[in-house]
């Protein structure tokens, strides 16, 4: 059991731990504020947000833009949760020039890719993975020989278009392909690798399918708290913005409203929901989807509503 402690007498200031090297020196509020208003005036520049914009206009101001935290993504599978954040993860380099990192456990490399270069080109997913072989070099796939381009159809010129654009940005994103017995430690070691590879402090990582971080001979609902208490310490020790994805498979219709109650550790909670009536609007099997922000800290609670176009993976916030 931990003991009261008083203060020592005499308003001694003490050494917070043994071994410290330096005293931590108190200040109080009017002493620092000359150099609070001097750090503010640096940061005068009008700014709609605070945080990274994320390429959504509507939920950078309900988030106030993305900062260092835990950030969890809840959405029944097949609705589009992988295809969201590695839009997000890309709009949010290409906005912010930060790098980023993708964790997934269940889609490869190459598909990821696949979603991004059909979102950037607007083709048909299923067209760039029949025509895979012409992919740029450069994005880990063989060039394409000179005597080939004849085969080329008019579609894959726009692609590569599309990806020679994307270049610089590219370059700001890396993709990690995790075994199943991936744990936190190892995540952490690799956002540590990005920062000294990088040279930047500051990371986005998104991590799909989190509930593969912990023992699987738990049921999900045992899983939870502890994975994202953990997630959640793994923000705050590395001062990071994790992203971290987990199905919906509960049983019965849960209220969105109800993960925020489930959940404390997370900054923000976003749940995903297929809006069935105006899906009815849209041509299958492109889907109405509402964004529910069940627990944010740092802004607004409320409702998002997008269009998601699967063929694509492309993701547009509407009205």
């Amino acid at each position: 059991m931990t003991k009261n402690c008083a203060l020592p007498h005499h308003h001694k200031l003490v050494k917070l731990r043994r071994g410290m090297s330096k005293r931590v020196e108190l200040q109080s509020e009017g002493a620092a504020l000359d150099a609070s208003l001097t750090e503010l005036e640096r940061e005068r520049a009008a700014r709609e947000i605070s945080g990274w914009e994320t390429g959504f206009a509507h939920l950078s101001r309900a988030l106030d833009g993305i900062r260092p935290g835990l950030y969890l993504l809840i959405g029944a599978p097949g609705i589009g949760k992988t295809s969201f954040a590695r839009q997000l993860l890309d709009q949010t380099a290409i906005h912010n020039r930060v790098p980023g990192i993708f964790f997934s456990f269940t889609e490869t490399q190459n598909e990821l890719r696949v979603k991004t270069f059909a979102r950037l080109s607007g083709l048909d997913q299923r067209e760039i993975r029949r025509g895979g072989a012409y992919l740029l070099h450069w994005y880990g796939v063989p060039r394409l020989a000179a005597d080939e381009t004849a085969d080329l159809a008019p579609s894959w010129e726009k692609l590569k278009r599309a990806a020679e654009e994307a270049r610089s940005w590219l370059d700001l994103i890396y993709l990690m392909e995790c075994p199943g017995e991936t744990t936190v430690k190892e995540i952490e070691a690799q956002i540590m690798a990005l920062r000294a590879r990088a040279g930047s402090e500051q990371i986005l990582a998104v991590i799909d399918d989190c509930q593969r971080l912990g023992p699987t001979d738990q049921p999900l609902n045992a899983r939870l708290p502890r994975i994202t208490e953990e997630l959640q310490q793994l923000a705050v020790r590395l001062g990071v913005t994790v992203f971290a994805v987990w199905p919906n498979l509960e049983s019965g219709s849960m209220r969105a409203q109800a993960w925020g109650e489930k959940i404390a550790d997370p900054d923000v909670v976003l749940v995903m929901e297929s809006d069935a009536e105006r899906s009815k609007k849209l041509t299958e099997p492109d889907q109405a989807i509402t964004l529910h922000l069940v627990q944010n800290r740092r802004g607004e609670k409320g409702r998002l509503a997008y269009d998601f176009f699967p063929s694509c993976a492309r993701f547009e916030e509407t009205l």
